[in-house]
């Protein structure tokens, strides 16, 4: 990460802190920089992949059944630095869900016990094989909408050209239909994703406060507000991938799960979409081991 600025909070006469950020763009050594691989998938629906210091990564999307929208699915940017195991990992990412802030509750959760079994590529076609759990609970649509979402998150990888999606015990393939761009909803504005204090490994000591986002962004404007008045100092990161805006904290005891901060920011993506919003969040605290 680039130290951006050092963050100094003043109090306002509300009785509240305002963090006052000026961002600036992270720049990137010319001479070695890393190497960011991004699928056309991603590039379609995030635009150019941020840069990394350095190292190759890669960028793609995991596509997740919506849970209010039968059968459609949502994009959402992952970063690897493993290229052996991005198959394995996209789909052990799309297994997990997202019960994440902004996004809890918009996500469809795969069946209980769901697994990746094996990942088989002989002649060209890539076999996936999961366990029973993938075909129990729900309805059609829903399960039609989990099938599109393995099929199109595998399909994006370079040399992936036919699919089977099987389940154990079974030879034969699932019948998946609709796996293709109509089944994507379109992306609104970036958002805020969630307030989250890291905590260190180990320890129970806040070691950073992130802002996330749900895709790379440019931060315009970050305005944070707590409501018990105490001044402290931090430093401010662009993460990698440009996800989040990192405080340091100097303070770091004054953050506790359930903290309510006052964020209002503005931000556009890699492909020109401005977003922007006013609102209070409740901190969620993790730990970096977690």
């Amino acid at each position: 990460m680039k130290k951006i600025l050092t963050l100094i909070l003043t109090a306002v006469t509300s009785g509240f802190l305002i963090f006052a950020l000026t961002y600036h763009k992270k720049t990137i050594p010319a001479e070695k920089p890393g190497r960011v691989v991004a699928t056309t998938a991603y590039q379609k629906q995030f635009g150019p992949a941020p840069l990394v210091e350095k190292g190759n990564a890669y960028a793609f999307v995991i596509y997740f059944p919506s849970a209010k929208l039968a059968g459609r699915l949502i994009p959402f940017p992952f970063f690897s630095f493993d290229e052996a195991s991005l198959k394995k990992v996209a789909i052990q990412r799309l297994l997990g869900g997202m019960e994440t802030g902004s996004y809890r509750d918009e996500i469809q959760s795969f069946p209980v016990g769901t697994r990746l079994i094996s990942i088989d590529e002989p002649g060209g076609t890539l076999t996936l094989t999961f366990s029973k759990e993938l075909l129990t609970g729900g309805n059609a649509d829903g399960r039609g909408g989990m099938l599109r979402s393995i099929m199109l998150t595998i399909k994006q990888f370079d040399g992936v050209k036919t699919v089977r999606i099987v389940t154990e015990g079974r030879t034969q393939a699932l019948d998946v239909r609709g796996a293709d761009d109509s089944a994507i909803v379109e992306l609104a504005p970036p958002q805020l994703l969630s307030v989250t204090a890291m905590q260190g490994k180990g320890t129970n000591e806040v070691e950073e406060v992130n802002a996330f986002f749900d895709r790379p962004v440019d931060i315009r404007k970050l305005q944070m507000s707590i409501p018990d008045g105490v001044m402290f100092e931090g430093d401010v990161y662009h993460s990698a991938f440009d996800m989040a805006a990192v405080l340091k904290p100097r303070e770091p005891g004054l953050f506790k799960a359930g903290l309510p901060v006052k964020v209002r920011w503005k931000v556009v993506d890699k492909l020109g979409r401005l977003g922007e919003g006013d609102a209070i969040w409740p901190l969620e605290v993790k730990r970096h081991d977690q």
